[in-house]
């Protein structure tokens, strides 16, 4: 179901916003050589919600996946609920597209995603690791088996 109303955007968004903030882990959809691969990883949601940021290291599938094929997945379950929406449980997928994050442009996003996972510091430093930029194109926005909306943000392929 795609979105009405302002109002029925607006409320979307704010659940959106809500899932991301509150939760830490995704699981990243990817593919290699037409094989889906999923992989769990910390990611920061940036511009409120219109890009996602998460680190790997070089040399992983997820990495040659990346490379190959920048079309992801990010599935965040929101197993807390929606107090909000009377504990509602709510299922994002973030649909876009995966980009290696320049070197002149990382500190800025090494920092937000510190300020959200400080436990990966050294990780973060490690000369291998690679920060990648999913620019968000849609949101799936699950409820229950009859409660599926879709949120478009209007942002660009990264590439």
């Amino acid at each position: 179901m795609e979105t009405g109303s302002a109002q029925q955007r607006s409320d979307l968004e704010d659940t959106i916003r809500r899932v991301l903030d509150r939760n830490r882990l995704a699981v990243l959809a990817t593919q290699h050589r037409g094989q889906p691969h999923a992989s769990l990883m910390a990611f920061t949601p940036l511009d409120g919600m219109r890009h996602i940021v998460f680190a790997t290291y070089r040399g992983t599938l997820k990495h040659q996946s990346l490379a190959e094929n920048g079309r992801v997945a990010l599935l965040v379950d929101d197993g807390a609920g929606d107090a909000t929406c009377s504990g509602r449980r709510v299922v994002l997928t973030a649909i876009g597209e995966a980009i290696e994050i320049p070197e002149e442009e990382r500190s800025a996003h090494v920092a937000a995603h510190l300020a959200r996972h400080p436990d990966l510091k050294e990780f973060l430093r490690s000369p291998d690791c690679v920060l990648v930029l999913v620019a968000v194109g849609a949101y799936q926005v699950v409820g229950g088996i009859d409660d599926v909306q879709w949120y478009h943000t209007d942002v660009p392929a990264a590439a």
